[in-house]
């Protein structure tokens, strides 16, 4: 514990990772129960895209039942959508928003200037920028939508954040400050990553993207395509409890907890203690033996963890009335798709209407801003026009001085007038 003994000389960042970010509540609530002083302690709590959900979720100390009942209520609504993500009532930047001016509190904005880091991508040229510093209550919210706003997935006009126009993060930064030694990093996709499910995969191959390393193999594959197109509750639900493991695992394998819990889960006594590799960035013994433990490998995660246990069935379970019931079924759904081609014009002139309802007051700043990018872009193409038309402009050749001639700079006087006086009359 030597590496974290003084608080706030170390830092927490977590990736952005679509409808999977509930694995950051999971491990989450194992660092809160096994070493909350890695939580307390932490100077910053950094972000993006879902990540900064999640950091804002530990700021205003909200509780692992309120994350997995929020987060899964989301993947619900997208599951009981005919067309899932497609459907024109899916609108997550509105959810969002709502949730967000619902529970946090009055004073997020002092909370988050002390410990909070969101990362942001401005538009149009891409750079990255860490908001940590927040004038306001709307602030925050502001910064998480922006770094929420995936283009053309959650809309075509960027979110405004004091008076300049930010998207998603992740595009940018996807793990802000990661190559700092003393920041803990969590990601659900595997990798170079302090807190990740370990690989399966044979393959070696890794690729660097949006200031993040990722593996390549299938596992992450589909954990990406999961990050945009939601699966069930439950997979969700079993991704949250890997969290939970994979953040128990750093903590054995770096000697954060007084006991092996790990091994007694593959095996009924755990081996004799080995001698960890010291690592030079923190200082401590990581003990490579501690096993990788699946969600498959734990029968009753009850034991484990009731607590998140209890917040992740509760938040699995299904609206138990007739009507909800009957439209999960077979032959609800096969009813629903054979009354799509009628029902479906209905349902999009009534979520498009609400959409532009709430879009009347934004109107005039996002058409002055659309305006201005049209301008700039005619501009741009009127130049590359003119560069490719004329090319570049060239001087003629200047020959050489006749006998007698002044050369050309004689001919103009002081404050550019000509030295030639106009002929008398």
């Amino acid at each position: 514990m030597r590496a974290f003994q003084e608080p706030g000389s170390w830092s927490l960042s977590f990736v952005g990772a679509g409808f999977l970010g509930l694995y950051h509540v999971g491990a989450c609530q194992c660092l809160q129960e096994r070493a909350p002083e890695l939580l307390r302690g932490a100077r910053r709590l950094y972000g993006s895209s879902s990540g900064a959900l999640n950091a804002v979720s530990l700021v205003c100390g909200k509780s692992a039942e309120f994350c997995c009942e929020r987060l899964l209520g989301l993947v619900k609504e997208v599951e009981r959508l005919s067309l899932g993500i497609l459907h024109p009532a899916f609108w997550p930047v509105e959810h969002i928003r709502r949730e967000l001016e619902h529970h946090l509190p009055a004073d997020v904005h002092i909370r988050a200037s002390e410990r909070l880091g969101i990362s942001l991508t401005r538009w149009p040229d891409g750079q990255n920028c860490i908001i940590t510093h927040f004038a306001s209550r709307e602030e925050v919210i502001q910064a998480l939508i922006c770094t929420l706003y995936v283009p053309f997935y959650c809309g075509v006009i960027p979110a405004e954040f004091r008076g300049e126009r930010y998207f998603d993060g992740a595009l940018s930064n996807n793990l802000p400050y990661s190559d700092c030694g003393r920041t803990i990093t969590v990601s659900p996709f595997s990798g170079t990553v302090d807190i990740c499910p370990q690989s399966l995969s044979a393959s070696m191959h890794e690729f660097q993207a949006f200031q993040a390393c990722f593996q390549i193999s299938s596992r992450n594959v589909e954990r990406g395509i999961h990050a945009l197109l939601p699966p069930s509750p439950e997979v969700v639900a079993d991704c949250c409890r890997q969290g939970y493991l994979d953040a128990l695992r750093f903590l054995e394998r770096r000697g954060l907890t007084k006991e092996p819990v790990l091994w007694t889960l593959v095996c009924a006594e755990p081996p004799a203690p080995a001698e960890g590799t010291p690592d030079p960035t923190t200082g401590l013994c990581i003990d490579w033996t501690v096993p990788s433990v699946w969600v498959s490998d734990v029968p009753d995660f009850q034991k484990l963890s009731p607590k998140l246990e209890a917040a992740l069935q509760k938040a699995c379970r299904r609206d138990p009335a007739p009507w909800a019931r009957f439209c999960r079924s077979v032959p609800g759904q096969a009813l629903t798709y054979l009354l799509l081609p009628y029902t479906l014009p209905l349902q999009y002139i009534y979520f498009r209407g609400k959409r532009l309802v709430l879009w009347l007051p934004q109107m005039p700043t996002d058409l002055r801003w659309i305006q201005d990018q049209l301008r700039s872009a005619a501009a741009l193409a009127c130049t590359q026009m003119k560069k490719q038309l004329l090319g570049p402009a060239s001087l003629p050749a200047a020959g050489p001085l006749l006998p007698g001639s002044a050369p050309a700079g004689d001919h103009l006087g002081r404050n550019g007038e000509t030295g030639l006086r106009p002929a008398r009359l």
